[in-house]
């Protein structure tokens, strides 16, 4: 510990980092659910006969979350890996 950082302050980054990481993690999850939901609407047409109910039902399944949050892990580690590039 130097004089400079306050007793605790690697526990507050990691916490705030480990915010971060689900912040955008969540982030890109939303993004994905948004544009599956916007696909029933203009790809099949049958969310506007069926309605919004039936919509969210047919995107929240299983395996959308684990698509979802597949590629939102990678989607995260790759942004991280060119922050640290760039």
């Amino acid at each position: 510990m130097t004089a400079a950082s306050p007793p605790g302050a690697n526990g507050r980054k990691r916490s705030s980092s480990v915010w971060r990481s689900l912040v955008e993690v969540g982030f890109i999850v939303f993004l994905f659910y948004s544009n599956l939901l916007m696909g029933e609407y203009e790809r099949s047409g049958r969310a506007r006969d069926m309605g919004l109910s039936w919509a969210l039902r047919d995107i929240l399944t299983g395996a959308n979350l684990a698509i979802a949050a597949a590629t939102a892990i990678v989607g995260y580690t790759v942004i991280e890996l060119l922050r640290k590039y760039f």
